[in-house]
């Protein structure tokens, strides 16, 4: 009898795993609207961010209702379930896993309530002071009650509804302890500013009558918003969160601004999300990027914005190389013209003598587009990919394995027999992937294969929100490009550089994290917060 394969995985080939985006956000605040029902369009534009669990929770002013589990969003969610979600402020997030295992108590929006007050987060990115923040919650405190997850986003809901003064070591007088400016814009931490409002919605709030008082009067901060201005100038690494109380959404970006987070404007609300496709899916019209290091409120009043730490942007340059959708736009730079581009400067930089530019769907398409019109070799499709391996499935068999790449992608023996093909690909991770591809390009009949790589070697491991492997793992932490060519079996192997694909976003290089390339961290990282299970056993809260 054949013994099973296994269980269901979301793992293809485990020994090459692609880079993991770490997670999507989407927030909104919208009275009269399906709330719901937006942020599930809006986690499903995001998709590609997480694939391991989603969820999202829904306030009505009252009380919030948090629905999450395993899976993509289409599995999590059901009419049923949506209609459930009733109210007019939701937060959604679908996930991968960079602190924390893969279970459901680490799936988001992570939730607390202390009686006073209840809130539920979404997080994309990855802190790199978790266990410091972890000391924090020690105490009676009832935020710290009932700890089961082990991750970053836990400790941050924690600490939101904890009592800034009975934070372990923390006190009220931290930079960043919130306090009332007296003026309409809410309040702003020690030594910040006190940014512009966006002012209320047209036509009012839509009927919901201002939780705090209106506009101009004066509010003092919420207990959320005092306690996030305390907690957020001390928290390092990357976030970008998306979070609500009862009555306020929230919004707030690490001073770096490592990975993305953007505000749109509905016609009777707020949305923010982590990318600007999905405002474009929810019909949300683009305002602007949340700034680094800056806190958003948002509530009948409109819209708040507190700075508490100096920005000093650092945005990720492989969102622009891998983890964005092709339709975004970052730093008023659309991510497709981009990778465009970086196609175009590494056929100047890597030309090679072919018949036919073939991308390795879908993320190597647009730098085979950029490839094709500035070498002037033909743009052709030579692999079909199957869009149904999912990120769920069983484990293939053994002999499914020794086929190797063909459960996902198919060459189109047509197009490429007795042909000279460029394959371009977005990145090489570990190298198996591309050794099976030249593998069975070859025996569909091209005659030479001449791969090229739409972002520099990847040498370093990333800790601010992407799931690399470690550097031992990375082929282009061991090997040269010259052996990884061999390694690889094709007939030549050129990446962009680095130069060119800076120049190709538009930005600064010092605007830029590229430490996955260039291993200069913007903020260094201890050993001991280094991996996703820095908090497994350690007892947060106790």
């Amino acid at each position: 009898m054949t013994s099973p394969d296994g269980p269901l995985t979301d793992e293809l080939f485990p020994e090459d795993r692609p880079p993991r985006d770490a997670c999507g956000v989407f927030g909104v605040w919208a009275p009269n609207e399906d709330v719901a029902k937006l942020a599930y369009y809006g986690l499903y534009a995001l998709q590609h961010r997480g694939q391991e669990s989603a969820g999202i929770a829904v306030s009505d002013g009252s009380r919030i209702m948090v629905h999450k589990e395993m899976g993509l969003v289409a599995q999590v969610f059901d009419e049923p379930a949506l209609t459930a979600l009733r109210g007019h402020i939701a937060v959604g997030h679908c996930r991968y896993s960079t602190t924390g295992a893969s279970v459901w108590a680490n799936a988001q929006p992570t939730f607390r309530s202390t009686g006073q007050v209840s809130l539920a987060l979404g997080h994309n990115g990855n802190l790199i002071n978790t266990r410091e923040l972890a000391g924090l919650l020690s105490g009676p405190d009832p935020g710290n009650a009932g700890i089961v997850a082990t991750s970053d986003t836990d400790v941050l809901t924690a600490l939101f509804v904890s009592d800034p003064a009975a934070l372990h070591g923390a006190g009220g007088a931290l930079p960043g302890g919130a306090a009332d400016t007296g003026g309409p814009f809410g309040t702003q931490p020690t030594g910040g500013r006190a940014m512009s409002s966006q002012g209320g919605l047209p036509g009012g709030s839509g009927g919901m009558e201002s939780p705090r008082g209106l506009a101009g009067s004066s509010p003092r901060a919420s207990a959320v918003e005092t306690a996030a201005a305390t907690v957020l100038p001390l928290a390092k690494g990357a976030y970008s969160l998306v979070f609500m109380d009862e009555q306020t959404l929230y919004a707030a970006r690490d001073p770096h601004g490592f990975r993305p987070l953007v505000l749109g404007r509905l016609d009777t609300g707020w949305v923010v999300a982590s990318e600007t496709a999905a405002l474009d899916i929810v019909g949300a019209r683009f305002v602007r990027e949340i700034a680094p290091g800056e806190l958003v409120c948002i509530d009948g009043r409109g819209v708040r914005s507190v700075t508490f730490a100096a920005a000093q942007p650092s945005g990720c340059l492989f969102e622009y190389v891998y983890l964005a959708r092709p339709d975004t736009t970052i730093s008023g730079r659309g991510v497709h013209a981009t990778r465009v581009a970086v196609g175009r400067r590494l056929a100047a930089e890597h030309p090679a003598d072919a018949d036919l530019v073939i991308p390795v769907p879908e993320s190597g398409t647009p730098a085979a587009i950029g490839f094709a019109e500035a070498s002037g070799i033909p743009f052709g499709q030579g692999l079909v990919k199957n869009s149904y391996v999912g990120r769920t499935f069983i484990q293939p068999s053994q002999t499914i394995r020794e086929r190797g790449i063909k459960l996902k992608l198919n060459p189109l023996r047509d197009a490429i027999a007795g042909r000279r093909l460029v394959v371009v690909d977005d990145t090489i991770v570990r190298g198996t992937t591309q050794r099976a591809l030249v593998a069975m390009l070859r025996e569909a009949g091209a005659s030479e294969v001449h791969v090229r790589v739409a972002a520099p070697p990847v040498r370093w491991p990333c800790f601010y929100g992407i799931d690399f492997a470690t550097r031992a793992e990375l082929i282009a932490g061991q090997l040269s490009p010259e052996e990884i060519c061999a390694s690889i079996g094709a007939n030549s192997l050129g990446y962009v550089s680095l130069a060119g694909l800076i120049e190709a976003t538009t930005l600064p290089e010092s605007r830029l994290c590229r430490a996955c390339f260039d291993g200069q961290y913007p903020v260094p990282v201890g050993e001991d917060d280094r991996g996703k299970h820095v908090l497994d056993g350690l007892g947060v809260g106790s």
